[in-house]
């Protein structure tokens, strides 16, 4: 399903107010000098690459406009988002021919499973800033992966890791019944969908 027009939002959804702030568990305390970005798995090469925070902020930024689904039925849109394009690592670190699946890890464990066709999406982006501004703590910082086309749950905040998978997997919310894919203009909300 498309969107109607570029100012529609998917159904049952409704603006927000503000960009609310809606995450498991606590905020961690990130220091810049400590954090880095794995990415492991089934990978082209075999190997765990890693990036820390000046090696990422050598790469090529992009800007992306893309709306933020959460599937509480609140929507931010038209944020407009600025980091390292998932293609770009993708590029960088491709996974194995066969590589269908991707999870996506973030601080405590959290983990969001995507289709490699979504990461690979020309507006799926590493977020760093939202609309000029660095995210704060609790929206993400200092990484913050967006998925403009899916709902806001597979798009992690505190991203620490890429891994490409050989087998289908969930992830944290899919787990606990959420819906594997997660396309807000089907309302893939929930596991029995499927």
């Amino acid at each position: 399903m498309s969107r109607p027009d570029e100012h529609a939002l998917p159904p049952g959804q409704r603006p927000a107010a503000g960009w609310p702030v809606l995450h498991y568990g606590p905020v961690p305390r990130l220091r810049p000098d400590t954090w880095d970005l794995s990415i492991a798995g089934a990978t082209a090469d075999g190997g765990t690459h890693t990036l820390d925070a000046s090696d990422l902020g050598r790469l090529p930024r992009a800007q992306v406009v893309g709306d933020l689904h959460c599937v509480t039925r609140w929507s931010v849109p038209d944020c407009l988002w600025e980091g390292v394009l998932a293609r770009t690592l993708l590029d960088l670190f491709p996974p194995l021919d066969s590589v269908r699946d991707v999870m996506v890890w973030a601080e405590y464990g959290y983990s969001a499973n995507l289709r490699l066709e979504d990461l690979a999406s020309p507006r799926a982006v590493f977020a760093t800033h939202c609309n000029g501004e660095p995210l704060t703590a609790e929206h993400g910082w200092p990484l913050r992966l967006v998925v403009p086309h899916l709902y806001a749950w597979k798009g992690p905040k505190w991203v620490r890791g890429i891994e490409y998978l050989t087998e289908p997997a969930r992830g944290f919310w899919e787990k606990r019944g959420y819906h594997r894919h997660a396309d807000p203009w089907r309302e893939e909300r929930y596991s029995y969908q499927e």
